[in-house]
């Protein structure tokens, strides 16, 4: 189970986007983050919550976990409670369905030696359900039009259909931290004829190594980010730009700058990362030498400060009241809502610049402008 397919679920966007991504990124190691060994500590939670909810044999993972925290745990646990929901209503609506926990999917009779994980499949009647979590704050996750869920949808669909008399294939993508619960659904008619006119054409492209490179969103991931002249050449071009005082461009100049410039400066700090990695490997960059950075004093040993200046007469500790979330965990969803239901209230946020697809709504400028005069203050 530790190999790798070439065209992941996971990594779909990217290789459908730009299908020669897939060989050039498999020449690249295979590095995990800490964001990503974080993320699979939370979905090994959230699964021993469910299966010790239904009595299934499970081992607490909570002694061995290294990013375990009260975050982990509320993440966990209401993902657990989602999934243990939809299951009910399944049950409800079905007289024998099925629920499977990190479920290998194959969908290799659409995309070449493909396969993935899925991290709750629950199959029935009527609906075939597909969970994804997500436990990454960064990056939104849409589940509509998600080529990593339809993937997963494909590979139950090779398992459940004809098992099961499947109406539509509801895709979810669970992702707490950005209170993000979103749900695509299609006829599996819907998902086939996806699969024949896009999926396969791409996907054998990308196998085979051919097809254009093309940027976008999806380089964020890619391996070959860092290097990739294609990348390097599309940012390249805000340089056709004759930078004057902002006051002296253009409103359409302008528009177009905004829609590049986070690509650029993304670009240009996976540049940096990367050079200095390499920089750290003994290649030299004519003009450029490493050094140290800045650093924080530390305290050497904590317990050995706090007595010393508990001795003193004085108090080392800070006190501060608990956050929201842990005083929910604490307290329990209704019984948090009956105590300080009427003490919670969510601020604006910040006027930020989105493209026009973004899904929130428009801010009225005049009012906008009256709510967040003292952000600067």
């Amino acid at each position: 189970m530790g190999k790798h397919a070439l065209l992941s679920a996971s990594s779909s966007e990217r290789w459908m986007n730009c299908p020669p991504s897939a060989r050039l990124c498999a020449k690249y190691a295979d590095i995990t983050s800490s964001y990503a060994a974080e993320g699979t500590e939370a979905h090994t939670l959230g699964e021993f919550y469910i299966r010790h909810a239904l009595g299934l044999p499970a081992q607490d993972p909570r002694p061995s976990l290294q990013y375990y925290n009260e975050e982990m745990e509320y993440c966990a646990t209401i993902y657990a409670e989602y999934v243990l929901e939809l299951l009910e209503k399944a049950r409800s609506e079905c007289a024998d369905p099925v629920l499977h926990l990190e479920q290998r999917l194959d969908f290799s009779n659409y995309v070449p030696e493909g396969f993935g994980t899925g991290d709750t499949v629950i199959a029935a009647d009527g609906t075939l359900h597909i969970v994804d979590y997500k436990h990454g704050s960064g990056v939104f996750v849409e589940a509509e039009a998600n080529s990593q869920l339809m993937l997963y949808g494909l590979g139950a669909l090779r398992m459940f259909d004809g098992i099961y008399s499947i109406e539509k294939v509801a895709m979810t993508v669970f992702q707490p931290r950005r209170q993000n619960i979103s749900t695509y659904e299609l006829t599996p008619a819907e998902l086939y004829q996806w699969a024949d006119e896009v999926l396969k054409p791409t996907a054998d492209l990308a196998f085979a190594g051919k097809g254009e490179f093309k940027c976008g969103s999806w380089c964020q991931f890619c391996r070959a980010k860092a290097t990739c002249r294609t990348r390097a050449e599309e940012n390249m071009k805000l340089a056709a730009y004759d930078f004057e005082e902002p006051p002296l461009l253009a409103d359409d100049e302008i528009a177009v700058i905004l829609g590049k410039v986070d690509g650029l400066v993304s670009w240009a700090n996976d540049i940096k990362d990367y050079a200095l990695s390499e920089a750290l490997k003994g290649t030299e960059f004519d003009g450029w030498k490493v050094v140290a950075g800045r650093s924080n004093r530390k305290y050497s040993d904590e317990n050995a400060v706090a007595e010393t200046v508990t001795a003193t007469g004085a108090d080392p500790y800070e006190h501060k009241l608990m956050g929201i979330t842990a005083l929910e965990k604490l307290l329990g969803k209704k019984r948090f809502e009956e105590l300080l239901g009427g003490l919670i209230h969510k601020p604006a946020g910040k006027p930020v610049l989105v493209p026009i697809t973004d899904k929130r709504e428009q801010l009225h400028i005049t009012s906008a402008a009256d709510d967040f005069a003292d952000h600067d203050n």
